[in-house]
């Protein structure tokens, strides 16, 4: 067991965090207040290989690990989570979902568009009235002739509004509760769907969340990801990789918080002494420290096991609630650290505090990591 990240390992974060300190925090605050996405610097991104992080190189992507992904996600989350979180759904989501049940013809057609960021993805499975309970889909898609018909709404889609091609989860079977959803990947030029109601959201307002229309859309048989009636199989095997992703997310936004809070307490001064002199204060960072390096081994080990082919679904499960639970703390106490500087806007414990949260809903709340993680321990797996 090695602790240590390789030389080329440690280039590949060093290059990351260089270009979000100088591509990114400059406009952080401008895009948060105006909701800008900054398709610009995703493209940038595209172009330094970080839009297909972990595919291989024959489809255009960077074939890079899933530990130096997690590192990548991590370190675009400690200076921005929208553009992190932007990446991790075009990659983890839509890319992997592709990747992962497409045929080789599908394959060759989409992946090195969005490899490359020429093309964003984005991944509809939550609906208005499905999000924790997938067997509430109303999206339906109807076979008809030598195609298919989709009907319905998704919402909370990352990257919606900006996306060339969707993966959608649509049901096929009503009967059959384990095997009647089926996943399509649809362009958006396509007549019939469109993108719907941007949402206003409380943080990671860089990254686009919206809703997915499709009347009447119709699509070729060829859109067909993997076999009719596994899609909702296949999205539980991508969800295990985009819940490490999410981890890595969380990771970064608490070690933002957790750096801007160490940072501050020695600058700033209370009863004639910078305020990381006082114990209460260096307890506060001490826990803050201790809980991003434990949730980063969970994180770690779970990449590290996905990189060898494992099954990992407990594994990204326990990463994502400790790692997204452990930053919720964080980022509270670097805001208790800040004081009333911390409730402001000049000074960025605020919006590490408004974005964390969405890491314990998105891609699984923490009441499903739970459920997850028991099943697989009472089950003995």
């Amino acid at each position: 067991m090695d602790f240590q990240l390789t030389q080329e390992q440690i280039q590949i974060q060093t290059m990351v965090r260089e270009f979000a300190e100088s591509e990114i925090r400059p406009h952080v605050m401008e895009w948060d207040e105006a909701q800008t996405f900054p398709l610009e610097t995703i493209r940038k991104l595209g172009e330094l290989g970080m839009m297909g992080a972990i595919f291989p190189e024959e489809y255009g992507g960077a074939g890079l690990s899933y530990v130096d992904y997690a590192n990548i996600i991590e370190e675009l989350g400690v200076v921005d989570s929208g553009v992190a979180l932007t990446v991790a759904a075009h990659n983890s989501l839509c890319t992997g979902h592709i990747y992962l049940a497409g045929n080789d013809a599908q394959k060759r057609q989409w992946l090195p568009k969005l490899t490359s960021s020429e093309w964003i993805g984005a991944w509809g499975l939550t609906e208005p009235g499905s999000g924790s309970d997938a067997s509430g889909m109303r999206t339906t898609a109807v076979k008809d002739g030598d195609g298919w018909v989709l009907n319905g709404t998704k919402n909370f889609i990352t990257n919606a509004s900006y996306a060339n091609i969707a993966v959608v989860l649509a049901v096929t079977d009503r009967k059959d509760q384990k095997h009647g959803i089926t996943a399509f990947a649809v362009e958006m030029d396509r007549k019939g769907i469109h993108a719907g109601k941007k949402e206003n959201k409380l943080g990671m307002r860089a990254s686009d969340t919206a809703e997915l229309v499709m009347e009447d859309c119709r699509v070729p048989a060829s859109s067909v990801l993997g076999t009719v009636g596994d899609g909702f199989v296949d999205a539980l095997r991508v969800l295990d990789g985009g819940r490490i992703s999410i981890a890595a997310l969380a990771v970064g936004v608490a070690r933002g918080a957790y750096e801007a809070a160490r940072d501050y307490a020695k600058q700033r001064s209370a009863f004639g002494h910078p305020i990381a002199d006082f114990q209460a204060i260096q307890f506060m960072l001490a826990d803050m420290a201790t809980g991003i390096d434990a949730s980063r081994l969970l994180c770690y080990r779970a990449a590290t096991m996905k990189d060898r082919g494992a099954r990992i679904t407990h594994l990204s499960a326990m990463a994502k609630l400790y790692a997204s639970e452990v930053a919720v703390r964080c980022t509270e106490t670097g805001v208790q650290i800040f004081g009333g500087y911390g409730f402001i806007k000049d000074f960025p414990a605020e919006k590490y505090y408004r974005d964390v949260k969405l890491c314990t809903i998105g891609e699984g709340t923490s009441e499903i990591q739970r459920m997850v993680i028991a099943r697989s321990i009472l089950s003995g797996d």
